[in-house]
């Protein structure tokens, strides 16, 4: 696999800072299996650096480790003998100080990989760490990386305004999932329909993708054959109680919540279908004012979304707002592995698998694909195909649009339907966009409307003529085939 797709403009930031003419303090933050680590490896791989990983271990044990990580900085000799960290002599200020007189001609990068821990062990450190930053390395030619996982530590420790370090800070960096239009470099060979279907399960994130583009030797060559290489792949890697995602979710949401039980009971209920704040409530007999703060912590970890109509003007406010589950791995572990864990915890996998087999395009896929024809209209755009500066679906409490962009700088409007199917798509779709569009109040007598149709299956000849006479609608296939 390769590590740094999508990455370009991590490190691109990453080395702005590093190329700055004063010292630098980065917060380097995301929910853990999203690559920091390897982020951080790629970005130093040329340059001096410290690298430190913080444990939950107790502080002279983090200040052991990272006196040993002092020590081998340019092959320098270990601390002198009447340095005694075992006996408490030493202490952060020193060892700081220690740095800071070996840092080298060169810019030194200093990681502080879990930084959240020592956060964690003892309260006080992010100001104790103000003061050191201010002391002893803001201005060396240093610049420091302060790496996290746990979200919630990280922006109480040094995002939030509250914290020691909000204003010592010179950027922040938060590593998001892969967006799909990287997946073709990520699992090459694959057709485009293979590729949203890895989609769906993976979701995104790193780490997930390299378990599931590692080679087994089989074959994926027809549509039949590559369905059945995916499923083997859930079966060996989620279903399996020995697998490396059968537990994800509960590790996932242990390490990054406060509060994962009533984390855990959100997601079930959203992926149970109830997406508005007072279904989760009554599923869960949970008042819902006690529901927030778990919701925003599950949207700040890029797992949970609210849904509006992208005509909303005042977003806070509305009455249609529904959840959704963002995350593609976790919608498919809760649709389809939790419902059945006492069953798997019994290595029963074969039945679950062939629910899956049934179930896994109409379920699943179809409404991933919908953010895969996203992400292909903003390409769209890139393009100079399509104007637009929002996008979103659109709905009412009698209709709804997949997606509809609007340019808010200009009066153009476009509607998009997307369609996961066996069969192509037929005139009678757009027939009926046609029909829906005249509820979306948007500059209604002004607008300037246009049309694009997603379909994996391709399109009927009769709808593919109606296309050919209309410079406004766009059909589109695969990035390949598109009129």
């Amino acid at each position: 696999m390769k590590h740094f797709i999508n990455r370009q403009q991590e490190l691109w930031f990453l080395n702005e800072q590093y190329n700055s003419t004063t010292s630098s303090l980065v917060i380097l933050y995301g929910r853990r299996r999203m690559g920091k680590t390897s982020l951080i490896q790629e970005f130093v791989r040329d340059k001096p650096f410290v690298y430190f990983l913080a444990t939950e271990e107790s502080q002279l044990q983090n200040m052991k480790e990272f006196a040993k990580q002092i020590s081998l900085l340019n092959d320098q000799q270990p601390f002198a003998d009447d340095i005694s960290i075992e006996t408490g002599d030493a202490n952060w200020d020193y060892l700081f100080q220690t740095l800071a007189d070996r840092v080298p001609n060169q810019r030194l990068v200093l990681v502080m990989d879990g930084f959240q821990y020592l956060g964690k062990t003892d309260p006080a450190f992010p100001s104790h760490f103000q003061r050191i930053w201010e002391k002893h390395l803001q201005h060396e030619n240093i610049m420091v990386i302060l790496c996290g996982s746990v979200i919630h530590m990280m922006d109480a420790q040094t995002l939030n305004v509250n914290s020691p370090l909000h204003g010592r800070r010179t950027g922040q960096l938060m590593l998001r999932q892969i967006d799909f239009r990287y997946y073709h470099e990520l699992f090459e060979g694959l057709s485009y329909k293979d590729l949203i279907e890895h989609y769906a399960v993976t979701g995104g994130v790193p780490s997930y993708i390299e378990v599931f583009s590692k080679k087994t030797g089989m074959p994926a060559k027809s549509e039949g054959r590559s369905r059945s290489h995916l499923l083997a792949k859930i079966g060996r890697h989620i279903l399996s109680k020995q697998g490396f995602l059968f537990e994800e979710p509960f590790g996932l949401l242990q390490n990054e919540t406060t509060d994962p039980g009533a984390c855990f009971s959100i997601l079930k209920s959203v992926a149970a279908g109830n997406n508005r704040i007072s279904e989760i409530s009554a599923d869960l007999h949970i008042k819902q004012s006690l529901l927030p703060k778990h919701i925003k912590t599950l949207i700040d970890l890029d797992i949970l979304e609210l849904e509006v109509p992208i005509t909303e003007t005042n977003p806070e406010k509305s009455k249609l707002a529904l959840y959704q589950i963002k995350d593609n791995f976790l919608l498919f572990w809760f649709r389809f592995v939790y419902p059945e864990k006492a069953r798997l915890e019994l290595g029963d996998i074969a039945p679950v698998l062939q629910k899956i087999k049934k179930n896994f395009a109409s379920n699943q896929v179809a409404s991933v694909y919908k953010t895969v024809c996203q992400s292909e209209m903003w390409l769209l755009a890139r393009q100079g195909r399509l104007s637009f500066t929002k996008l979103g679906p659109w709905w009412n409490k009698n209709e709804s649009i997949d997606l509809v962009a609007l340019d808010s700088l200009g009066d153009e409007i476009v509607f998009a339907e997307c369609r996961y199917q066996t069969q192509p798509m037929d005139v009678d779709v757009f027939e009926k966009l046609l029909y829906k569009k005249n509820a979306v109040d948007w500059k209604n007598g002004s607008r300037r409307e246009r049309f694009v149709l997603f379909s994996l299956s391709g399109f009927t000849e009769q709808l593919q003529d109606l296309a050919a006479g209309h410079d406004d609608i766009i059909l589109f296939r695969t990035p390949q085939e598109t009129v």
